[in-house]
This record gives C-alpha cells, structure tokens and sequence, in this order.
C-alpha cells in the first residue's frame, strides 16, 4: 500500500491549510477568462461580441493588458477563507458518514459537498458581487474599497448577498454532481486512492466540465443580479430568469457556456491537484512527526524500565532462562517463546 492511503485521516488545519492554497490559486490562474464569462454573460455586454478568443483579445486591446485580471484582490481575500471552510467540511463529513457499501457513498459525497457550499458561499457571495461588478464594461468603480464603498452607501448590505440564494441554488447542485463525479472518476483513473497527481488532475477537469455546463442557467442569473446593469436590475431569482429571458429567449440561459466550460474544467483540475499535493505533503510531516514521538516515548518507557526496575529486569533473565530450558527439554513444540533483547 502506498504511504499516502496508510497515514492517518488529516485533521482540521491540514484540510483548511490546503483548501485555502488550493482555492487562491484556481481563481488566480484561470481569472481572465472568468473575466470573459462575466462580460458574456451580462445583458447589455460591451461592444462587439464574438467568442471566448474575440472577447478576451478586445478586452486586452481597446482596455489594457490588466483589465482581464481587474478585481482579483477581491477573490484572494474572499476564496482562501471560503476554500479552507469548504474542504475541511467536505472531508469531516465524508470520513465520518462513509459506508462500506460503494453506493450509498455517492450520496455521502454529494451531501458534503451541499453542506460544504452553503459554508463556502456565506464567504464568498461578497467577494462574488465585488469581483464582477469590477469585470464589467465600463466599470465605474476604481478599485475594490472603492466599490465595496459606493455598493454599500448606494444599496445597503443586503447588495452583498442578492445573489446568495441563487448562488446556492447553483452551487448545490454544481457541487453535488462535482464531488460525485470526481469521485466517481477517481474510482477510474485511481482505484487504489493513492497521492497520483495526474489521476488527480483528469477527475478534477472531467467532474468541473460536467458540472459547469449543467449549471450555465443558474450562472447567468447569478451574474445578472451581481452586476445590476442598467435597464437589466433583478430582484431576485425569478426575476434574473426573467430578463434573462426577456433579452435574450431560451439561447440567452447559455450565454457564456464555452468560456464557463474553459474556466471551470482546468481550474477545477488545479484546484483538486493542488490541494491533493498540499495535503499529502503536509499530512507527511504530520505522520513523520507522530513516529518520532512515539519512538522517543517507546524509548524512555523502555530506558525507564531498564534503570529503574532491577527486579523487572531480573524476572526477565529467569524468564529467558526458563524459554531455553523448554528448548531443550520438550520433545513437542512449545507455543511460546520467551526471550529478551
């Protein structure tokens, strides 16, 4: 068995120390063209349209090299706390419901992962409103407190979380069918569960595919009651599916497909790679650290014994006497062999 799957479960800062690692760079690297998502996806999108390619090239030509990654702050502060929560729940909770029957641990899995996301979006819806708001077209707020600032004068705390209740009605199913099929495509590509960083990456990118484009619908009306454009500002959630509709018929529920999809499934597969690797690295220390403690407190009990009870380590003598006399003596096997070291 490899020495990844014989150490012991990893505790709590383990999981919230790799998750939050994981979470900052999965936004980070894949940010520009989750810029592109959210310009795609608004209702009133900026001039010229066209694909993933056409609409990241505009961005960078007519706005600045910086403007795909304008408003990344906001997601650093926000995904590092909501990613160590997320994890260290996911895998509390799937250690402590596992079954031994493989079925039922499909739906153990995807029920972590509900109750993963509702901690996960209570951090991160904020950081959400803040991020796209800043990727819009002709933003008008300079920077993050900037906008944090002129959000909250202008529509209260509650403009924060607008968006919570879809979120989750988007995140639980994305994260459901996420952690499913991830495991199921681990069962796949990794049966043995061992530290396999490329069987890691395939079941990530495979599993954030799948669950991205089944939940683009959602996407769009959370992006829509984020970003409040004019002539487009939703309420709520039958609201956003509404003037979605209403701009842009059955088609406008997958506007951004492609760019969520190209996000998603590479993002998803560095988000899983880097926190397998931090998790195996960091639970290596932590199992090395616990042998050598045992081994020192093996030690002193055992010099403890020797220099403290004579009479201990006299019996042990007789004993060992007594093991070599049956040796010689027995003409059947003995069961039992007494020796010392």
């Amino acid at each position: 068995m490899d020495e990844y799957e014989s150490l012991p479960n990893t505790s709590v800062a383990v999981n919230m120390t790799a998750g939050a690692v994981a979470g900052i760079m999965e936004h980070c690297v894949m940010y520009p063209f989750d810029s592109v998502k959210t310009r795609m996806q608004a209702l009133t999108p900026g001039p010229g349209g066209g694909g993933v390619g056409k609409v990241l090239y505009k961005m960078i030509r007519q706005e600045g090299v910086l403007r795909p990654i304008r408003g990344v702050n906001a997601v650093i502060f926000g995904a590092g706390p909501a990613h160590a929560l997320y994890f260290s729940c996911y895998e509390s909770l799937k250690d402590k419901f596992k079954s031994a029957r493989p079925p039922i641990n499909h739906f153990v899995y995807g029920a972590a992962g509900c109750v993963a996301t509702i901690l996960h979006d209570g951090v991160m819806n904020p950081a959400e409103v803040v991020k796209q708001r800043l990727q819009m077209y002709n933003s008008p707020y300079r920077g993050v407190l900037n906008c944090i600032q002129k959000v909250y004068q202008k529509e209260g705390i509650s403009a924060f979380y607008r968006s919570y209740t879809t979120q989750l009605a988007m995140n639980v199913p994305f994260q459901t069918i996420h952690f499913i099929s991830y495991e199921f495509a681990q069962s796949i590509t990794n049966p043995d569960r061992i530290y396999n960083p490329k069987a890691h990456i395939q079941s990530g990118a495979a599993a954030g595919a799948i669950a991205a484009a089944v939940t683009t619908p959602l996407d769009v009306c959370k992006t829509v009651l984020n970003t409040q454009q004019d002539g487009a500002k939703a309420q709520g959630m039958i609201d956003a599916f509404r003037q979605v509709y209403m701009h842009g018929g059955i088609k406008g529920y997958f506007r951004g497909l492609c760019a969520r999809v190209l996000f998603q499934a590479p993002a998803t597969a560095i988000c899983w790679m880097i926190y397998e690797s931090f998790k195996y690295t960091l639970q290596g220390k932590q199992g090395k650290q616990d042998k050598e403690r045992d081994g020192t407190d093996i030690d002193n009990g055992a010099n403890g014994i020797n220099q403290n009870s004579p009479t201990l380590a006299s019996r042990s003598n007789n004993f060992q006497g007594a093991g070599l006399y049956f040796n010689n003596h027995t003409s059947s096997p003995v069961l039992l062999k007494v020796t010392t070291s």
